[in-house]
């Protein structure tokens, strides 16, 4: 009997660890679809402004702007990492650590200094735990970053790049393609150039013509347009990393309950057997005793 009380208790366990995994399964499917709605919609205005910026740089016009023109300096580089404040997501801040090791070791061989901004717990725990000191932590962004939030951090890293205090800006995130496609990605943000290219496909089919007429000057454009660009592209990043990180989280979830169904099942198969062979031992026994009274 004590081998199927076993069992038993381990069963109920194990539904007990199944409840969570699928009401966590539950809560990342519903903030999946909500961070995919707000991703989606920031990504046409992302790429429709870049694509503007780009069509400004290829105008053919002596135009210039300090977030476009790469440094010759190499004194200092900032790195931007972006993880989740909570595990139980699959390998979703694994690959962006990796992807963020490879880029800072990079950055140490060719500039000075190397600033890290980490947003999320367990990429300050990752990195804390490897030696790294931090420039800036953020703890305040989760599955819904708000513009303004994203603002703060942008505008900030925007001055001390105007100024000179800093040489280049790398942003290491997982990039939402599809709820079937994400990846790890790390992407220069400064100067602002480097990331046109990539971000704009559609810009190289009309390279050297400008379908848009710029009033009162290109240059005047240029400076209003430039740095809410960098911004809107900021932004996609942060709301790319918070859909990543919940289609992590509901596949891992997923994958958790299906494997505590499985459990569940080969646990109550091997729970009836034993109970079916106490059985059959008790009766055995009160045959026995009433053979041996008679």
């Amino acid at each position: 009997m004590a081998k199927a009380r076993a069992l038993d208790k381990r069963r109920k366990s194990i539904a007990g660890i199944r409840k969570i995994t699928r009401t966590m399964e539950l809560v990342a499917t519903a903030q999946f679809r909500r961070a995919t709605e707000r991703a989606v919609a920031a990504d046409s205005y992302s790429k429709r402004i870049v694509r503007v910026v780009a069509d400004l740089a290829r105008a053919g016009l002596e135009i210039s702007h300090p977030l476009l023109d790469k440094r010759e300096s190499s004194r200092k580089a900032v790195l931007l990492v972006l993880t989740a404040n909570r595990g139980m997501c699959g390998g979703y801040n694994g690959g962006v650590l990796r992807a963020a090791l490879a880029r800072l070791e990079e950055l140490r061989r060719t500039y000075d200094e190397v600033e890290l901004y980490v947003s999320g717990k367990r990429g300050v725990s990752f990195l804390k735990y490897r030696g790294w000191e931090f420039a800036k932590v953020f703890t305040n962004f989760e599955h819904k970053p708000t513009f303004e939030e994203v603002d703060e951090v942008a505008s900030e890293l925007l001055d001390r790049y105007r100024v000179g205090e800093i040489d280049r800006l790398d942003v290491a995130y997982t990039k939402f393609v599809s709820i079937s496609k994400q990846y790890p990605l790390v992407e220069t943000a400064l100067p602002f150039a480097a990331s046109t290219a990539t971000d704009d496909e559609e810009s190289s089919e009309n390279a050297g013509e400008s379908p848009f007429e710029f009033l009162p000057s290109p240059r005047s454009v240029l400076e209003e347009i430039v740095p809410n660009a960098f911004k809107a592209k900021m932004f996609q990043c942060f709301l790319d990393a918070a859909v990543g990180e919940q289609i992590a989280r509901m596949i891992a979830m997923k994958a958790a309950t299906e494997n505590a169904d499985a459990m569940i099942s080969n646990l109550t198969r091997t729970y009836n057997r034993a109970r079916q062979a106490q059985i059959t031992n008790e009766i055995v026994e009160v045959v026995g005793g009433a053979n041996a009274l008679s």
